[in-house]
């Protein structure tokens, strides 16, 4: 079985998809529109994709602070330097271990993105 994709709900589509794509590089892949009026985008290149959902019918999104999503890059410091410029607070630098050093981010949506560089 292969992973098709991860599916998050927005409470801002534009908002999400500048975050997505300017902080993270993701490029918009496709787009629509359902009859009522949902919003779908899937990002991303690569055979996986990212999914971003707003439907302006639902008033409150829950989503839950244990969930993360994780992306690998290849120059921590360049992700660092572009949060602070943009000031997007984040949390790290973490190095659990010698080959691997990350931080935490959150996006438009409060949810948990892990930027990862292995070493």
């Amino acid at each position: 079985m292969k992973n098709l994709w991860t599916t998050i709900m927005v409470k801002d589509m534009e908002a999400s998809m500048a975050f997505y794509n300017e902080i993270l590089d993701l490029k918009v892949d496709r787009k629509m529109t359902t009859p009522d009026q949902v919003e779908i985008v899937f990002l991303g290149e690569g055979e996986t994709k990212f999914e971003l959902i707003y439907n302006p019918n639902l008033k409150d999104i829950q989503h839950s602070n244990f969930v993360s999503t994780g992306f690998e890059t290849d120059t921590l410091d360049e992700v660092i330097t572009l949060l602070e410029n943009k000031k997007i607070s984040f949390e790290g630098p973490f190095q659990p271990a010698p080959f691997i050093q990350f931080i935490y981010v959150k996006d438009p949506n409060g949810y948990k993105i892990q930027i990862v560089q292995h070493l």
